[in-house]
């Protein structure tokens, strides 16, 4: 007899890489049961939700158990967003200037919002997390950072330590600049501590970012394991079909 499928809940399901796993997940449901999480009724809306989308404000830990009742796995994509001030001309030089909205800094929504992801997940007995990170993180002075002054890069740094010290089998992906390009046609790679961005290659198709999450649900080589992603530009090398060897490039913990 088949092994029943997994249930894996994907949070941030209605922001631009979310919303791609979710539906990846949803067009496999021969293999994955899909459950998103939103912020609000309108990004439900927006993703087309029904029971399989729960509304949760990830910043009180209370509101999560429902949404990971059950589940095998998580995938965590929720994230604070900048936001630029109003006014920016771009004709006169200089740089935009950035803020969060309140209650929206990256210590309420990396921070508090992803350990009380973590907190919740464990208690549930869920199985896996995958985690959604960034590059960047080993640098302090990294200059996303001093976006709004919201320090977005040591707060997403912090959460991924607490789930490697959390006794919960973990995937933690840090992708470089995400695009908003195709997914599935560039050759992706791994790298770990930051060295991707002292190369050319450090960006990567959100697409190709939705693709690793749900790959990562599926292979054990890739648990309490981290490590960068990013892609080479469309046509050059061999576009990644071979998950299982990629992976297989991965050693590091954190």
């Amino acid at each position: 007899m088949a092994a029943p499928r997994p249930t894996v809940l994907v949070t941030g399901a209605g922001g631009r890489t979310g919303q791609i796993v979710f539906n990846k997940l949803r067009e496999r449901s021969d293999q994955f049961a899909a459950r998103g999480l939103v912020r609000s009724e309108e990004s439900k809306q927006k993703i087309g939700g029904a029971d399989d989308v729960f509304v949760a404000d990830i910043r009180e830990a209370g509101h999560l158990a429902p949404a990971v009742q059950g589940a095998d796995a998580l995938v965590i994509l929720t994230s604070a967003s900048p936001k630029m001030k109003p006014g920016f001309d771009p004709t006169k030089g200089g740089r935009p200037e950035f803020y969060y909205d309140h209650g929206a800094y990256p210590e309420q929504v990396d921070w508090i919002g992803q350990k009380n992801q973590i907190d919740a997940a464990k208690a549930a007995g869920v199985k896996h997390i995958v985690l959604v990170g960034s590059m960047g993180g080993t640098n302090p002075n990294h200059p996303l950072n001093s976006l709004g002054n919201g320090n977005i890069l040591v707060w997403k740094r912090k959460s991924e330590q607490y789930l490697a010290d959390s006794g919960v089998p973990y995937t933690i992906i840090r992708p470089g600049g995400l695009q908003d390009k195709d997914g599935g046609v560039r050759e992706l790679i791994v790298g770990k501590d930051d060295e991707l961005l002292q190369t050319d290659t450090k960006a990567i198709p959100r697409a190709d970012v939705a693709e690793v999450c749900v790959q990562a649900l599926q292979y054990e080589e890739v648990k309490f394991k981290a490590f960068d992603l990013a892609s080479k530009p469309e046509g050059e090398g061999t576009p990644t079909k071979d998950f299982k060897a990629l992976f297989s490039q991965v050693t590091a913990r954190f």
